[in-house]
């Protein structure tokens, strides 16, 4: 029972670290404009399916698809923050309205190009398992990919507390005429964010194609899954995603392991609604305000 237990902590962090990585640039935007990017789900799942083509039709490893998705779906990305320029009045619910047509015309877009099939990688080595101390079992995408997730939570808080583009996003999020005032143009560093937002996704999309399957309703369960993430993290804390993304990780596979896989989206929804009310401004919103 001890080794089941462990071994589901243990899949539960991997899990967090690849949640982390799928959230990340949806807490960027939000933390950055205030503005909820409800396409995110489907510029994740849009860099999945490149790297289904860059391997099904010219036999390149996933891996080797990242420049191209990251490009495409950088430039998806850059092109979601355009249109959100053109919104003038009520920006949080008009935003909120827009992103949602932009998902469902990528998600009807992905339909007719690739159909509604299941996909999956047809590379073996990301589904060969890795064995610790003969005890503890995880597939070598998973372990990839929970090292960039984790990388790349730490280069991102590095990037917005120690660069210079960083604490201008930081700045503009906290004060947009102040930010003006100190020579900052904010709709440059806003569409900064949705760049790097872009290329996270397409990050974020390679891992899944790696190892989960693909669908193209999958974007929007995504998209809620990245959310209940950055409300949970706090707004703009970004150690609080991968805290966050953990916490939902291993609540969900401990409960597929103690009861029902059927139960483990609802477990993490209890967990999330939990928090909010112990914590309203998130596991680590408070902390931010006071510093």
């Amino acid at each position: 029972m001890i080794d089941l237990l462990a071994q589901s902590i243990f899949s539960g962090v991997l899990v967090g670290a690849y949640y982390a990585l799928i959230a990340l640039g949806l807490a960027l935007v939000f933390g950055t404009m205030r503005v909820i990017n409800l396409a995110h789900g489907e510029l994740v799942l849009l860099a999945g399916y490149i790297a289904y083509a860059a391997e099904s039709r010219f036999g390149l490893n996933p891996m080797l698809a990242l420049p191209f998705s990251v490009i495409i779906v950088g430039l998806t990305s850059v092109l979601v923050y355009l249109l959100l320029t053109r919104v003038k009045t009520d920006r949080e619910i008009n935003s909120l309205i827009l992103t949602f047509g932009v998902g469902i015309t990528l998600t009807n877009a992905i339909l007719m190009i690739w159909s509604a099939d299941i996909r999956s990688t047809s590379t073996a080595w990301y589904q060969d398992a890795v064995i610790f101390g003969e005890t503890l079992f995880a597939m070598n995408s998973e372990l990839l990919f929970a090292i960039i997730g984790l990388c790349t939570v730490v280069a991102v808080w590095w990037w917005l507390s120690r660069s210079w583009y960083g604490r201008a996003l930081r700045a503009v999020a906290s004060n947009r005429d102040a930010a003006k005032l100190m020579g900052i143009d904010p709709r440059s560093t806003e569409l900064i964010s949705f760049a790097v937002a872009g290329l996270l996704a397409a990050i974020a999309g390679i891992a899944l194609y790696t190892g989960k399957v693909i669908q193209p309703s999958l974007g929007h369960a995504l998209t809620i899954k990245a959310f209940i993430i950055t409300v949970l993290a706090g707004l703009g804390s970004v150690p609080g995603v991968l805290v966050g993304a953990i916490l939902i990780g291993v609540a969900e596979t401990l409960t597929s392991t103690l009861w029902s896989s059927a139960l483990s989206e609802l477990v993490g929804m209890v967990l999330f609604l939990v928090v909010l009310l112990v914590m309203p401004s998130g596991l680590f919103g408070r902390i931010r305000r006071r510093g």
